[in-house]
């Protein structure tokens, strides 16, 4: 199993944790960091690098839009079908189910 797949299941997992717990939105670093140059998200984590470097920053509800981002970015790598390809394809990208803001 390639390691974005491997990411692509930590992710969701975050993400249904995420959605669980309310307030508080974690970071989704897994600790493995690494940016690959064709995706240029980070294989651990999904991130973009300017996901990564705003992090701090966010508020809640900004974090929860990263968080939407990443389940995402990890459904396409799950199914097969990275954004990219949806593009070609001539479709957008699918919403992630996410937390309404508070919740």
């Amino acid at each position: 199993m390639s390691p974005v797949m491997n990411a692509s299941k930590i992710i969701a997992t975050y993400a249904d944790y995420t959605r669980a717990i309310g307030q508080f939105v974690p970071s989704p670093c897994v600790s493995v960091c690494h940016v690959g140059p064709a995706s240029q998200v980070c294989d651990g984590c999904l991130r973009t690098l300017d996901e990564i470097a705003a992090w701090s920053g966010l508020d809640e509800d900004g974090k929860r839009v990263v968080w939407q981002r990443l389940v995402q970015r990890a459904t396409d790598a799950l199914e097969g079908a990275g954004a990219g390809a949806r593009a070609a394809a001539g479709r957008p990208p699918e919403s992630a189910a996410a937390p309404e803001p508070g919740a």
